[in-house]
C-alpha cells in the first residue's frame, strides 16, 4: 500500500513531534510512508471564512499532491473533515466542477490516523507502552464529521501498562473550533476551563485527543494555571514503547 503522509499546518509548524509519531508507528507496522513535498494547507481557514475560490485553489493542489497514492493519513480530524466535507460543497458552489470527480477520489483515500489504524489496517495493538493515567477527548470533527467512533478508545486500550480514565461530558465542545476562539474569546475560554476542570476531576495525568488544535487549547489553559495535566496527541502515545523515555 502506498502510504503519504499529510503533516496539516499546525503539526508543521508548532507540533512536528506528532507527524514524526505517525511515521514511527507506521513503520513499526511494517509498512513505509511518503511525505509529499509540495504539500501545503489543506484550505479549512479560507473555507470557514467563506473565501471559498481561495480555499478551492488549495484544494486542487491539494488533490494533485495527493493524487497517485492508495491512502492519505493525517493526524487530524478537523483537516481530514475539510477534505472530506468542505471540498466537494464548496466546488459545487463556486462551479468548480472539473474538480469534483478529483475531490471525490481524494475524499475516499483519506484518512484520520486512528480510523486508518483500526479501520483499515485492522490493527489496535502497535506495540506501545505507557504508564500513565490517561484521559481522552473527542473533538468535535472526529465526533460530528468523521465519526471515528470508538477507534481511538480501542488503540488507547491496548496501550501496555495505560490507564484509560473516563472523562465527564467527554463530548462537550473544548471552545477552540478555530475562527470561534478568535471571534468569540472570552466564551472559548470559559468552554475550555471547563473542559479543564473535567480532566482534573477525572484524576489523568495526560490529556489525549486527535487534533492538536484543540489539544493547544486546553493545554495553553492549563499551564496558564499550572494544573500540571499534559496535553499529547494520540499519535505520540502510541508511538511510546518500553524503550521510550517516559513522560
Amino acid at each position: 500500500m502506498k502510504i503519504a503522509l499529510f503533516i496539516t499546518c499546525m503539526n508543521d509548524l508548532a507540533f512536528p513531534q506528532t507527524p514524526q509519531a505517525v511515521v514511527r508507528v507506521l513503520e513499526r507496522l511494517g509498512h513505509q510512508v511518503a511525505v509529499p513535498a509540495a504539500q501545503t494547507c489543506c484550505g479549512q481557514m479560507h473555507l470557514n471564512a467563506g473565501y471559498r475560490r481561495e480555499g478551492v485553489s488549495l484544494a486542487r493542489h491539494f488533490v494533485e499532491t495527493f493524487a497517485g497514492f492508495d491512502a492519505i493519513v493525517a493526524p487530524s480530524a478537523s483537516c481530514v473533515g475539510t477534505v472530506r466535507e468542505l471540498y466537494r460543497s464548496s466546488a459545487e458552489e463556486i462551479d468548480a466542477r472539473e474538480l469534483l470527480q478529483e475531490i471525490e477520489s481524494t475524499a475516499a483515500r483519506i484518512y484520520e490516523f486512528s480510523e486508518f489504524l483500526v479501520n483499515v489496517l485492522n490493527v489496535t495493538d502497535v506495540g506501545a507502552s505507557f504508564p500513565h493515567k490517561v484521559a481522552y477527548h473527542p473533538t468535535c470533527h472526529s465526533l460530528r464529521v468523521l465519526h471515528v467512533g470508538d477507534a481511538p478508545i480501542a488503540l488507547l486500550k491496548s496501550v501496555r501498562n495505560l490507564k484509560l480514565v473516563e472523562l465527564e461530558a467527554a463530548d462537550s465542545c473544548c471552545g477552540f473550533g478555530g475562527m470561534f476562539a478568535l471571534k468569540n474569546a472570552e466564551i472559548s475560554t470559559a468552554m475550555g476551563s471547563d473542559k479543564l476542570s473535567n480532566v482534573l476531576h477525572s484524576g489523568a495525568e495526560v490529556l489525549c485527543s486527535l487534533d492538536n488544535s484543540c489539544l493547544s487549547h486546553i493545554g495553553g489553559i492549563a499551564s496558564r494555571l499550572q494544573s500540571g495535566i499534559r496535553v499529547m496527541h494520540l499519535a505520540e502515545i502510541l508511538a511510546h514503547s518500553e524503550s521510550s523515555s517516559h513522560v
